[in-house]
Parts: structure tokens; C-alpha cells; sequence
């Protein structure tokens, strides 16, 4: 129920109320549509104006005596408008045009050398404009700002360029097994995670609790390591996987008769990378004995390019990384229950890029790369005088 009203009564000199003002102070009172806090404050008008002592209202409402005579005086002047919460907002900041642009390009680059910042934040921002501009202008403006724009400056990406010569043809070939799979075929994400630690605390994990988050000691004691060797099927989603104590060339055509071995008789499409391990003899021996399994290598590099190396993120942010393990052993059994956990309801992941949006953005990329060689080796000449 709005209190606000186009005509405000008003209490006369002598405090006496009208007859429609006592009627309207009693609505608003049993109303279910007014909080109980604006209703008390109605109620104070009310008593006062039936001729009650200031003490006595003070008391019957719960309040003091100056919150009495703030309400009545409130209704006085606005009516019923003055019983309801003002606010408390800080005024809008009056921010001119040309420091809003300043802020947004200052986003976009780097903090100057002799700030001594890496990335900018909504504070640094702001003190900096404030210093620099002579004007004015609180984080929270900023940060606004930002939301609007959806900029954010504390974000960090990684990438690396290939030096593949055939960059270009292998990621032509991978992404086309994942966007177009050849009729009937099975495409396996095959990857080794290497050096896995089972790493475990110098002192009792603290479980989450009721109002309390799970808490561990900073420092650990290494119980040694294991290889976790993984195919994902990239139609399915599911993964088969297992560890073993070496990453070796045996260890890798025995876990890959593993994974091939759920598809016998199907054509199979094995996209993984060029490690040595995977093109030695005995390796090009047992391919030339099984046909109908091929290789896809992805680009020196890039293994962004293999979809099992999201996989590996997943398991390693939601079973290892926060896991505490005494053992290998232990470290190797929760893997083996993830995977069982994960295979329930496993779903595949979306590729969406195409070949030629990658190698577009590859060369967009590089040009930058070379642009900003090119920029420091000219202010490194201008320095320097060489």
C-alpha cells in the first residue's frame, strides 16, 4: 500500500486532527499492506492527537521521547508521505563526460609504468582519475561503470602461438572431426596428466560445517606421484581412463588397446599429441596391425585444441585439487571414483569454433604480437641510441 498522496493534510496549530485524517491514519494502521514500523508511527499521531502524554506514547510505541515529536511533526508537514522511510541513497555522483571516457579508455590499456600496477581494480582506478583529473570519483562509480560496459580488468586469458609449420592443415583436420565426424566412426580426446601429487595435510582436514567453510593447513607432505592416462569420446561425453606409475611408450599402447577395445570393428579417430611416446616403432607397429585406427596429431603447442584437456580441468578443480590423500593409492582411487561418478550422466562438450574462425584469430593474434615487438624494439632503440 503507497502512502504517498497528491493533496497533504495537515494537523492544525492545536494538534487536533480531522475527521478524514483520523480516518486515514486508521487505515493505514490495519492495513496488511503496511510494515508494522510505519504502522507504530501512525499510531503515534493518532495517541498524541486523542491528547495522551508524550511519556505515555513513548512508552506504548516503544520508542523515545524525540521520535515521538519527529513523527508528528513529519505528519504534519507531509501527511501521510512523512511516515514512510526516506532515503538513504548517496546522492548520484555528477561525473563530467570526458572523465567517464577517460576511465573506459584507461580500462582498455595497461596502468601506466609509474604506478607500479600490474592490472587496474575499481580502487586503483579511482584514485588514479581522482589524482589525475581533479575530479572527484568514488570505486563504487567505477565499478558501475564497468558493469555497464562489462569490462573486466582483473580478468587475465593465457595463449601461446604455434610454430607448427602445418598449423593451419592439423587444426583443419581435428576440428573437422569434431564438427563433422566421418558416418559410424568413434573420435577419441586422448591425453596423459602427468606428475599427479597425492599431496597430503600436516594436520586434520576441518569438514564444511553449519555457518563454516572447510578449512586445511597451508602446507602439505608430498606421497608421491602417478600418470593419469584418459580418452574421452567426443560423441558420448564418457571417459575411460587409468593410471600408471611411468609415462611410457608400453604403458601408452596399453592403455590405448584399453580404449579402442569398447569399439572393435568401428572406425576410430584418435586426436592426441606428439609426444615421442606416441610414434615409436612398436607404437607404428600395432597401427599397421589395427586399420581401422588413425591418428590425428593436434599442433606443436596447442593442446587447447584437445578436448580432453578440458576434461583434465574438471576432474583436477573438483576431485584433486582440494583432495588430501595419505598415499597414491588413495590419490589413485578417488580418481577411479570421479570417473565412475562422471560416466553416470556423462554428456559431451560443444565445439563450436570452426577451423577458419581459429586460424583468423590465430593471425589476429600474431599481428598484435608483432606490433608490439616491433613497438619495443623502437623504444628500446630510442633509449638506448642503438
Amino acid at each position: 500500500m503507497s502512502l504517498l498522496v497528491l493533496c497533504v493534510p495537515v494537523v492544525d496549530s492545536g494538534g487536533v486532527l480531522t475527521g478524514e485524517q483520523v480516518a486515514e491514519l486508521r487505515v493505514v494502521v490495519n492495513s496488511r499492506d503496511v510494515s508494522a514500523v510505519v504502522a507504530t508511527r501512525a499510531r503515534i499521531v493518532l495517541w498524541m492527537a486523542e491528547g495522551r502524554m508524550r511519556k505515555d506514547v513513548a512508552a506504548l510505541a516503544g520508542v523515545s521521547l524525540p521520535t515521538v515529536d519527529r513523527w508528528v511533526d513529519r505528519y504534519a508537514v507531509d501527511g501521510l508521505a512523512g511516515l514512510e522511510d526516506q532515503s538513504r541513497a548517496a546522492p548520484r555522483e555528477q561525473v563530467p563526460a570526458r572523465v567517464r571516457a577517460r576511465i573506459l579508455a584507461l580500462t582498455r590499456t595497461s596502468p601506466p609504468a609509474q604506478t607500479g600496477l600490474s592490472h587496474w581494480s575499481s580502487r586503483e582506478m579511482a584514485r588514479y582519475v581522482s589524482r589525475s583529473e581533479g575530479v572527484a570519483v568514488s570505486f563504487n562509480y567505477v565499478a558501475k561503470l564497468w558493469r555497464e560496459h562489462d569490462l573486466r580488468p582483473q580478468r587475465q586469458g593465457t595463449f601461446k602461438l604455434s610454430r607448427d609449420p602445418a598449423f593451419a592443415a592439423k587444426i583443419a583436420d581435428v576440428v573437422g572431426l569434431y564438427l563433422d565426424p566421418p558416418g559410424g566412426a568413434v573420435v577419441l580426446s586422448y591425453d596423459e596428466k602427468t606428475q599427479v601429487q597425492a599431496l597430503d595435510r600436516t594436520q586434520p582436514l576441518l569438514p564444511i560445517d553449519f555457518g563454516m567453510t572447510e578449512k586445511r593447513t597451508h602446507d602439505y607432505q608430498r606421497h608421491g606421484t602417478t600418470n593419469l592416462f584418459a580418452a574421452l569420446d567426443v560423441a558420448t561425453g564418457q571417459v575411460v581412463a587409468d593410471c600408471y606409475p611411468r609415462r611410457t611408450s608400453a604403458a601408452f599402447l596399453t592403455f590405448l588397446r584399453k580404449a579402442v577395445k569398447p569399439h572393435a570393428g568401428r572406425e576410430i579417430h584418435v586426436v592426441l599429441d606428439n609426444l615421442s611416446t606416441h610414434d615409436t616403432p612398436a607404437v607404428r607397429a600395432w597401427l599397421a596391425r589395427n586399420p581401422n585406427v588413425t591418428f590425428h596429431f593436434t599442433p606443436i603447442g596447442s593442446s587447447w585444441v584437445n578436448q580432453i584437456e578440458t576434461w583434465f580441468g574438471i576432474i583436477t578443480r573438483q576431485a584433486i585439487r582440494r583432495g588430501t590423500f595419505a598415499s597414491v593409492t588413495a590419490l589413485i582411487g578417488r580418481i577411479r571414483s570421479y570417473i565412475e561418478h562422471w560416466n553416470t550422466d556423462a554428456e559431451p562438450f560443444t565445439w563450436t569454433a570452426t577451423a577458419g574462425e581459429i586460424l583468423a584469430k590465430v593471425r589476429w593474434v600474431q599481428t598484435n604480437v608483432k606490433n608490439l615487438v616491433a613497438n619495443n624494439s623502437n623504444n628500446t632503440t630510442r633509449l638506448t641510441g642503438h
